[in-house]
């Protein structure tokens, strides 16, 4: 088989940061996958899950309530690998574009006081939250 895109980077060479990952064209529309990358990979410890789960629902929330984005979020999750998100978003824009998007939504995890949707009706594990 054939290796998927994101398989076929040199993870030896990414660094913390937001990268585009890849532009895909779905009819007339283009959609980005950003690489928002936390950690370095395979050098330093990866995100522990419960802290990922929970930045997954924080910052998801977040990014679907921001009246100039929430249009734009097609999905926020986390990478399989733990060191980092893929933000995918309509159009084509550098990821400079999306900086302050991203440090917002990462600073509004300091003013939560509760991780949305961690309940048993609206989570599959809403028990592994940190």
């Amino acid at each position: 088989m054939e290796l998927i895109q994101s398989f076929t980077v040199d993870h030896t060479r990414i660094v913390p940061g937001i990268f585009t990952s890849r532009v895909d064209v779905l009819g007339e529309y283009r959609v980005t996958t950003y690489d928002v990358r936390l950690k370095h990979p395979n050098r330093e410890p990866v995100v522990d899950v419960s802290a990922m789960h929970t930045l997954e629902h924080l910052i998801a929330t977040y990014l679907r309530n921001d009246p100039d984005w929430k249009d734009e979020v097609v999905y926020w999750g986390p990478m399989g690998c733990l060191t980092g998100f893929y933000l995918i978003l309509k159009g084509d824009r550098a990821p400079r574009d999306i900086y302050d998007l991203m440090l917002n939504a990462f600073r509004s995890v300091d003013d939560a006081t509760e991780v949305p949707g961690a309940t048993p009706v609206n989570c599959g594990n809403y028990l592994m939250h940190n």
